[in-house]
């Protein structure tokens, strides 16, 4: 027989001619629309914050690397620039920079590298960044700025969500009307704003098949059934399944975090409890919590979990008995 090496590495593992730094940048391009979008609304600041968050990941990157003497390729795949850009653009626009950089630094730092780098951490690295910032700096974290667009002459905007959440907006009959979340024309973080964006980044994704398209949808399901029976209960107290879903960071992160390959499960079934966890979770907090928003901790919280789904939901290898019992 004749001699064979074989290389044993970690996720994620693909099965065609897609390679890391292939799947990485084709997530970079489906960020753009919103990137853009962005950038539009909030012009300078939007530019700063996102060059600042990709400098620092960038930097931290290569720092940890050398330290750890591997090889500076990995710099490059992409996966530090994806961390950058989602941080950013979960930030608030009128965000200082210095902790911008901070919360790049945690995410690479703490949530990437200290677990090993790419196909080991257990962490979305851009969620444990700013989940961080939202810990340490809960003001500077809950401060809007209206987009430039709207010519209001205000210091502080209230986002949607916070609008629903603590003004009653239902009731006053001051929700944001969904055309303006459709576009963008609203408060918010950077990249959360814009449903359309968000969406035509998704449709790349789907169409390369770049996602498990279950994750999305049981996320976009779970929310949709859990806010819509309060909303048929109760009509003029708690907002539509449409509004919940177009309002907040639920898209981008339905589609671009929650999706991550290392941190979502590997098995069709595990998938779906990951993805109907996740909606539930951010409905229960948006309904119920002392946060307007919830997706942040329910994709975190999930993440926890994924190692036992892909254990509980192991598919028999053929061939394989039962353990008697």
């Amino acid at each position: 027989m004749p001699n064979s090496e074989y290389m044993i590495r970690s996720s994620p593992h693909f099965k065609d001619k897609d390679s890391v730094p292939k799947i990485m940048y084709t997530v970079i391009i489906a960020l753009l629309p919103a990137v853009f979008t962005s950038v539009y609304y909030f012009r300078l600041k939007a530019v700063v914050l996102y060059f600042a968050c990709l400098v620092a990941c960038l930097a931290t990157e290569a720092i940890f690397l050398w330290v750890r003497k591997k090889p500076f390729q990995s710099l490059w795949d992409g996966s530090a620039a994806i961390t950058a850009l989602l941080l950013a653009m979960t930030l608030p626009p009128d965000l200082s920079l210095d902790l911008a950089v901070i919360g790049s630094v945690v995410a690479i730092a703490i949530g990437k590298q200290v677990f090993g780098g790419l196909g080991y951490n257990i962490f979305n690295p851009a969620l444990v960044g700013r989940a961080f910032i939202q810990t340490a700096f809960p003001v500077a974290m809950t401060t809007w700025i209206p987009p430039v667009t709207l010519h209001v002459d205000t210091a502080t905007f209230a986002t949607p969500l916070g609008n629903l959440k603590f003004q009653d907006a239902v009731v006053q009959g001051t929700l944001a009307p969904l055309k303006d979340l459709l576009l963008g024309n609203t408060g918010g973080c950077l990249g959360e704003t814009s449903a359309v964006a968000l969406f035509i980044g998704a449709l790349i994704l789907l169409t390369k098949k770049t996602i498990n398209w279950r994750i999305p949808v049981g996320i976009i399901l779970a929310l949709s059934v859990f806010t819509g029976l309060f909303w048929l209960v109760n009509p003029n107290k708690f907002a539509t399944p449409v509004f919940h879903i177009l309002a907040g960071g639920l898209l981008i992160g339905a589609f671009f975090m929650a999706t991550d390959m290392v941190t979502s499960p590997i098995t069709p079934r595990g998938t779906w409890i990951y993805a109907l966890g996740i909606g539930l979770m951010v409905g229960l907090i948006r309904l119920f919590g002392g946060f307007a928003e919830g997706v942040m901790y329910s994709i975190l919280f999930m993440n926890t979990i994924v190692p036992l789904l892909n254990r509980s939901f192991r598919p028999r290898i053929l061939g394989e008995r039962r353990k008697p019992q």
